[in-house]
């Protein structure tokens, strides 16, 4: 093993961590904030309402992130209408199509999370709150949502690790990220193990401190839900 070549090359592998973490941070950011409105229309009775929703979701979850990013990346750019509008000089960026692909894509797999947490919500704290006369909107503000979302950061915590590993496919559309930085360093060194050995464990040190952060999250606002060990009682000795 090479570790002065490792060395070397450690400022590439950090400017590809922080490439890394951005697509990863600005996609969720985006994501999420599209997947609340939609996992709410996902999980209402209304056909109207969740059908497209579930259309969309199962478009995005049923064909591969990378065909996903191609299409973006190098399908639309063979419409002469999208080459001259207004929108081109974002559509011809690698970054913004790679972040544009994450984005559809985690909203997808986010939303599904949240309307599966909102049909997991015993129906009785729906009752208590119209009993105290609150309207549509204040049950699902103050009730629903939240509690939605504190239930669904188990399962959302996978989500994100999948996203992390996902940013690997920006590399395709030639964003410097963690993956790409270990490309370079290998087409300059020729010693793939090194390169991508260094990514590898970079990407796992990256996982493992997400997963911690989303434990300490749970530990948090998922307290209420642990169930209490009940004391044992001790019987009585007839003295």
């Amino acid at each position: 093993m090479n570790l002065d070549a490792m060395l070397d090359a450690a400022p590439l592998y950090v400017d590809g961590v922080v490439t890394t973490l951005e697509l990863l941070a600005v996609s969720l950011l985006l994501g999420l904030f599209i997947a609340v409105p939609l996992g709410v229309a996902r999980a209402s009775s209304k056909v109207w309402l969740s059908r497209p929703v579930w259309l969309y979701t199962y478009v995005m979850r049923g064909t591969p992130m990378l065909v996903q990013l191609f299409l973006i990346y190098y399908g639309v750019a063979q419409f002469e209408s999208v080459r001259e509008s207004v929108l081109w000089p974002w559509l011809s960026s690698a970054w913004f199509c790679a972040v544009l692909a994450f984005t559809l894509n985690t909203a997808a797999y986010t939303a599904e999370i949240i309307a599966g947490a909102i049909n997991a919500i015993p129906y009785g704290e729906v009752e208590a709150a119209n009993s105290l006369g609150m309207s549509r909107w204040s049950v699902l503000s103050r009730i629903l949502l939240p509690s939605a979302l504190r239930r669904a950061l188990p399962t959302y915590s996978n989500e994100v690790i999948f996203m992390l590993h996902g940013t690997s496919l920006a590399s395709v559309v030639t964003v410097m990220d963690l993956t790409g930085a270990a490309r370079q360093m290998y087409s300059r060194t020729y010693l793939p193990f090194e390169a991508f050995i260094v990514a590898g464990a970079l990407y796992m040190l990256l996982t493992f401190m997400l997963v911690g952060l989303f434990h300490l999250a749970e530990r948090r606002w998922l307290l209420h839900l642990v169930p209490r060990k009940s004391t044992p009682t001790v019987a009585a000795i007839p003295l």
